[in-house]
Order: C-alpha cells, then sequence, then structure tokens
C-alpha cells in the first residue's frame, strides 16, 4: 500500500474513502474507478483510478478488496470510444519536413515550381504574402496546415489524395 506521513512523523496508509462508479475497460478484469481517496500527504478529493489484477502497490490492493467485498456493486459496462474522425486523423499525422513534402510532391508527379506559382497566382495582399513565406521558410509542415488545403485545392487534389501523399512523405 502506498503511505502517507502524518503530521507526527508516522506513515501510515493511504486510503479509499468513497466510490462512486465502476467501469470495465478493454482488458480483462481491469476497472476505471471514479473515487475519492486520502493521498499520501492526508489530501482527500474525487479521482479516477485504473485498477488491474495484478497491480499490488499504491491504493490498487485496497480496490481490489473493495471489489471483492462488494460484489453486487454495478460494473458499468466497456463502451469503446467512438472511431476518429478524419479531421482527427489528420490532426495525428505527423509534421513534415520541408524535404520530405517537396519530396513527397516529386513522387505524385507534382513540381515544387508548381507549388510556388500557384502560390504566385493568389491575389495579392496579407494571404499570399503568408503562403510564400510558409513555403519558402518553414522547414516542417503540419496536416492540418491552412496552406495545404489552399494549395491542395488549388492543385485539384482531394483531401484523401493529400493524405496519401502525406503518408507516403513521412516515410521518406
Amino acid at each position: 500500500m502506498g503511505l502517507q506521513l502524518r503530521e507526527d512523523g508516522v506513515m501510515s496508509s493511504m486510503s479509499l474513502n468513497t466510490v462512486y462508479t465502476v467501469r470495465a475497460t478493454q482488458e480483462d478484469s481491469t476497472y476505471n474507478i471514479h473515487c475519492n481517496i486520502t493521498d499520501y500527504l492526508g489530501e482527500a478529493y474525487d479521482t479516477d483510478y485504473c485498477s488491474r489484477p495484478d497491480d499490488d502497490v499504491g491504493l490498487n490492493p485496497t480496490i481490489r478488496q473493495w471489489l471483492r467485498d462488494n460484489p453486487d456493486f454495478q460494473i458499468e459496462a466497456y463502451t469503446p470510444p467512438d472511431p476518429p474522425t478524419e479531421d482527427e486523423l489528420r490532426q495525428r499525422m505527423p509534421s513534415l519536413t520541408a524535404r520530405q513534402l517537396r519530396l513527397g510532391l516529386v513522387n505524385a508527379s507534382i513540381s515544387p515550381l508548381t507549388v510556388t506559382a500557384t502560390i504566385a497566382a493568389m491575389p495579392a495582399g496579407p494571404g499570399r504574402d503568408k503562403a510564400q513565406i510558409e513555403w519558402e521558410y518553414a522547414t516542417t509542415f503540419n496536416r492540418t496546415h491552412p496552406l495545404i488545403a489552399i494549395v491542395g485545392a488549388a492543385l485539384d487534389l482531394s483531401d484523401a489524395q493529400i493524405d496519401v501523399l502525406w503518408g507516403a512523405a513521412s516515410a521518406l
């Protein structure tokens, strides 16, 4: 068990005060416990605790004993998370170096000069100036950066095509 140092210098264990919910996980006999505990500093608070059957440190032995002592306590079924959206998947894509992006374009039969020309054809103003600075000076590129969408649309590339190009370029 975890230990708590009291004001008098004596070590004592952490405590499980209240269990609010027990939710199953995708791992067998592993639960997410929403509970109130008192930690080793004597602070009581609500927290989430992941309890695994083979964990014998901290509050886990106390929690496992509580589970055995309360067999009728309702354990909520595991609900898998919603699959990520396409935008969330794109946000998780690795950034590319300028070299990777440019070589990825060349491998997809798109000349980097075409990107330069596409940016030059944008209406004059801060938007074009920012795009040109990003293209010329950025050392890394993120899949969700607005420049990628602007240039992709100008080159008549779908999001799916850009995703494929991005994935291939990330391996370069």
